[in-house]
């Protein structure tokens, strides 16, 4: 992706349900463009992230402080770009981050099949999210393939791969 082109996304987010990879994905898009990378979980209220590990699931009324804190690091003026991870489940959660970037927002979905998401939640290591609550994001989650903006990314593939998949995306995705 040429970091230069004015029609290249100056804010992206790495979107999908736990265990997806948005950490390890951003970190490594950000760091082939030269972007700044904002690891969305940081952004969570303690009240979300007690609810959270304690195995109950986020409602839509827990979700919008949220968003909005995501939003507004979308919208903050940087010297260059930014990745962002958020879940971003469903639709309207993409459209109010849409509408808080202020500019062009690109998604990379980082799509995955439920048992490789329960193996890799399993196998992680110190965070909040429980196994349990995969289930309940599944059943949020809203595919925003055909989106404008949207790259889909099979997670299928070493993390390598992934992330080549999602820059080559994102130098043609469409926002049309």
């Amino acid at each position: 992706m040429n970091t230069s082109n004015a029609e290249a996304p100056r804010a992206i987010i790495v979107m999908g349900v736990s265990g997806c990879g948005k950490s390890s994905v951003a970190r490594l898009i950000a760091e082939r463009i030269g972007y700044d990378q904002v690891e969305g979980d940081d952004l969570h209220p303690a009240s979300n992230v007690e609810k959270m590990s304690a195995g109950i699931p986020l409602e839509d009324a827990d979700r919008w402080p949220w968003l909005d804190l995501v939003g507004a690091e979308l919208a903050r003026e940087r010297q260059t770009g930014v990745v962002v991870t958020c879940s971003a489940l469903k639709k309207a959660y993409r459209d109010r981050l849409r509408a808080a970037a202020g500019q062009k927002l690109a998604f990379v979905f980082l799509n995955g099949s439920e048992a490789l998401l329960t193996e890799r939640i399993g196998a992680r290591a110190g965070h909040f999210m429980p196994t349990t609550l995969l289930r309940s994001q599944l059943d949020t989650l809203e595919d925003p393939t055909g989106e404008p903006g949207v790259v889909t990314v099979d997670i299928d593939n070493p993390l390598k791969v992934i992330a080549d998949k999602a820059v080559a995306g994102l130098g043609a995705v469409s926002f049309s």
